[in-house]
């Protein structure tokens, strides 16, 4: 007896966060366009609005530039939602890549509404196309840089990204 009044929490947290996840994937159409550094952000959001935290990690490169998958994770712990602007992409060739840098905003809202603005870049990287052999690696973000910033989002938007 004493068993099965442990488990029945345990049970009902679990059945809780996977309403959650549920709730969230079934609320946000489901985005995964990997054609440009800008779509690929967006892709990435889109997975993190879903809480599908393994498919926004997968977005990036080797060299995963947000550390490890469970600390990457459980920096969303407390995220409801997030809302996200993109400024003007600037996209150059060099070496054999073709790279975009990303201008973001970013409208976090956390759990009991709080609100929070994220400002900075994104550098997509994809080995030229014509180059590759198979398998075919789309476009990848390479570095990420944000800060906490100023609301509103649409004043949160940097000038200017660079790309390596």
């Amino acid at each position: 007896m004493r068993f099965r009044s442990i488990l029945l929490p345990v049970s009902a947290a679990a059945l809780a966060a996977l309403s959650a996840e549920v709730r969230a994937q079934d609320s946000v159409p489901y985005v995964d366009d990997r054609s440009d550094g800008a779509t690929l952000v967006r892709s990435l959001y889109n997975a993190i609005n879903r809480k599908e935290y393994a498919r926004a990690y997968g977005y990036f490169g080797d060299s995963k530039p947000v550390g490890e998958f469970k600390a990457f994770a459980d920096g969303y712990a407390k995220t409801e939602s997030v809302e996200i602007r993109i400024g003007e992409v600037t996209t150059e060739g060099a070496a054999g890549s073709i790279y975009s840098a990303v201008p973001v905003a970013i409208k976090s809202v956390e759990q009991q509404g709080k609100i929070r603005f994220f400002s900075g870049c994104y550098v997509a990287r994809i080995i030229d196309p014509s180059l590759q052999v198979p398998p075919f690696t789309p476009y990848q973000i390479e570095t990420a840089r944000l800060e906490e910033a100023e609301g509103p989002i649409e004043k949160a938007i940097p000038g200017v990204c660079n790309a390596p």
